[in-house]
């Protein structure tokens, strides 16, 4: 195989809960991080251990009509996910912090100022993950949620709006020269002035100028909409790929609608989320992962499954080694490319309850079982061959889950040539290999 020419890319999903897996009740699980933060502060210690180049922090804002629906899953409370940050900030000194953010429900000027502001508290290892939310309305004094095409119309003017912001105070214009008495030279200063038709922003902002200049921009893109989302501001692009083949048709595509906005290969760095159960031989990875199952709520991830994806049918009330059949699916206003993906893969394979729950974790993520050399193998098959850029791992559990990837699938990638064995830059965006947005 020829050497890779662009960076390898590997992130770390972590939920902002109590726990980082859906089967809480194993043996070993921690099931209080969501109050303790100790907890996170040593998973990062972990990743920072694997040179992993960024944590991603999930988010939602979603209303609980029935708290009995979410009795025997661990989906309350999470961590505001910009103060949990700023704390790993502090604990932490090379992985990037990536936080979730809706452009749905937030304005322009405080997601700027919030994540401006991370960015100098952790020293440009700042990001902000873009998303116009699946769902939420009901707890922002909106009636009904927004169409998908209006959100990601807002989404395109918010992040406009952002960045202007960032770039409104330029380099070298705070001065704090106390000789002169001049605190920065006004010729570096922009008001941003902007009208749109979402927003009406004067700026310049009044937070710490970000290290990076510019955060870096993560995206999750796959329907049209947001695929176009993607191609213009994204730089970490998630997504839910399960087959190299459509993994390169995915970004073929992206890339193909980034260079119509003047970007290429070198500004994205596309990440399939992958779930892995490693182990020291074949036989520790498989008991791995039917502890896994044995703990699982299968009816609640089944039921989780079905609703994230819009499949319109309770997968959960299917028998569980029939296979499963889909009628008519109405196109959801919510996860549109997730249901696109479930539906297609299920009226492919024509698989049973069963076989989803051994394929997908309840967010539709790719589960993979086996040693170290197989993930390996997994993941640099996918690189090498043009399917992604690294990978999102979404830990099944933690802190166990995260401890075998970093002592057993780590060091293989290293010796392959893939995972760097130090940090070698100073921010997320050096590490990622990212050029300057805001350079001409």
């Amino acid at each position: 195989m020829t050497e890779p020419k662009r960076t390898f890319a590997l992130g770390a999903y972590l939920t902002g809960s109590a726990t980082n897996g859906d089967a809480w009740r194993a043996p070993g699980e921690d099931v209080d991080a969501d109050i303790t933060f100790a907890r996170y502060r040593d998973y990062v210690d972990l990743l920072e251990q694997g040179r992993f180049d960024s944590i991603f922090l999930y988010d939602n804002v979603l209303p609980v009509p029935d708290p009995a629906a979410v009795a025997d899953t661990p989906a309350l409370p999470r961590w505001d996910t910009f103060t949990l940050l700023a704390a790993l900030a502090v604990t932490s000194r090379h992985i990037g912090l990536i936080g979730t953010a809706s452009t749905s429900f937030n304005e322009p000027y405080n997601i700027a100022r919030r994540v401006a502001s991370l960015d100098r508290l952790s020293g440009g290892r700042a990001g902000w993950n873009v998303v116009t939310a699946t769902g939420g309305g009901e707890n922002f004094n909106l009636p009904r949620h927004p169409d998908h095409a209006d959100r990601y119309e807002r989404a395109h003017e918010f992040v406009d709006v952002v960045t202007g912001l960032w770039d409104s105070i330029a380099p070298g214009a705070l001065l704090r020269d106390k000789r002169s008495g001049r605190w920065l030279d006004p010729a570096l200063v922009r008001p941003l002035n902007h009208k749109g038709r979402f927003f009406s922003v004067a700026g310049p902002l009044n937070a710490p100028p970000p290290v990076q200049r510019r955060p870096v921009l993560a995206q999750a893109g796959a329907s049209g909409p947001g695929r176009d989302l993607a191609a213009r501001i994204g730089e970490v692009i998630y997504t839910a790929e399960y087959d190299p083949a459509a993994g390169r048709a995915y970004r073929a595509d992206v890339l193909d609608r980034a260079a119509r906005h003047g970007r290429g290969e070198a500004h994205l760095r596309i990440l399939p989320g992958l779930a892995p159960f490693v182990g020291e031989s074949d036989d520790d990875a498989r008991a791995k992962f039917e502890t896994y199952l044995r703990y699982l709520d299968h009816g609640d991830s089944l039921r989780g499954l079905s609703a994230y994806a819009s499949l319109g049918v309770d997968l959960s009330a299917w028998p569980r080694d029939r296979p499963i059949e889909l009628g008519e699916v109405a196109e959801t206003n919510s996860h549109k490319s997730r249901q696109s993906l479930i539906v297609d893969w299920i009226r492919r394979d024509r698989p049973t309850p069963r076989d989803v729950l051994r394929h997908f974790t309840r967010g539709g993520h790719r589960i993979i079982v086996g040693t170290a050399r197989e993930i390996a193998d997994d993941i640099e098959g996918w690189y090498r061959t043009g399917a992604a850029d690294g990978f999102n791992i979404m830990f099944t559990s933690a802190p166990d889950g995260i401890r075998d990837f970093v002592r057993l699938a780590v060091p293989e990638l290293q010796r392959r040539g893939l995972l760097r064995t130090d940090y070698t830059g100073r921010t997320l965006r050096e590490n990622l290999g990212l050029p300057d947005p805001a350079t001409p």
